[in-house]
């Protein structure tokens, strides 16, 4: 609700009152500065308006932002869905529902399309680190973090310069309270990617966790 500043009637004193200094000096008040103190009125309203028509501006476009990817997310299923139904999918249909699915939050079907790309999957081994990396994060959102462990380890053997995959790792293990082996999975992050802002902050952290268990 906006401030709004109201002007103060002018007290009308009887001739036969003695008025102190203070209050004369009240009574005193131009009657300019009542006006412009009603005149503020209008601006603080319009600021307000605008500042709500913004946030609801805001929020309108994250919704339809967030409509326009669930729709496009279901097409993509259904189209990948029809493929495997049909039996013409590859590996890489597999990994790319599997993806569409995490990005659903549909993790338990997730994985079972990511597990069925990694068994068959026929491209570079470079490339299978990606669907151990996404069977990593799926395993890690529905708490089982030993198998996400070893998903990302296995992503980090075939793509050592994985940065994703390693950051991933430190936060697994970190969740384990791992807090040396999350350390390292950071100072691996780093060697790759100096600037990486998220190795180096969970990297201190992890510093200070090992620094003070060894006290």
């Amino acid at each position: 609700m906006p401030w709004i500043l109201v002007a103060a009637a002018t007290p009308v004193v009887p001739a036969s009152v003695v008025v102190p200094d203070g209050a004369s000096a009240i009574a005193a008040v131009p009657q300019e500065l009542m006006v412009l103190g009603e005149g503020l009125e209008t601006p603080i309203q319009l600021i307000y308006l605008l500042t709500l028509l913004g946030f609801l501006a805001v929020g309108a476009y994250l919704v339809v932002r967030q409509v326009l990817i669930r729709r496009e997310l279901d097409e993509g299923a259904k189209g990948l869905g029809e493929r495997i139904r049909t039996g013409e999918a590859t590996c890489e249909d597999y990994y790319e529902l599997g993806v569409v699915l995490t990005r659903k939050k549909l993790f338990t079907q997730a994985t079972k399309n990511l597990e069925k790309a990694k068994k068959v999957w026929d491209g570079e081994e470079s490339e299978l680190a990606q669907v151990h990396n996404a069977l990593g994060f799926c395993y890690f959102n529905m708490d089982k973090s030993d198998m996400a462990i070893a998903e990302y380890r296995r992503a980090v053997a075939l793509q050592p310069g994985y940065v994703t995959a390693w950051n991933n790792l430190g936060d697994a293990l970190e969740k384990e309270r791992k807090w040396k082996e999350a350390l390292q999975a950071y100072q691996e992050a780093l060697t790759y990617a100096p600037d990486n802002r998220i190795a180096r902050q969970r990297s201190d952290f992890c510093k200070e966790k090992v620094s003070r268990l060894a006290v």
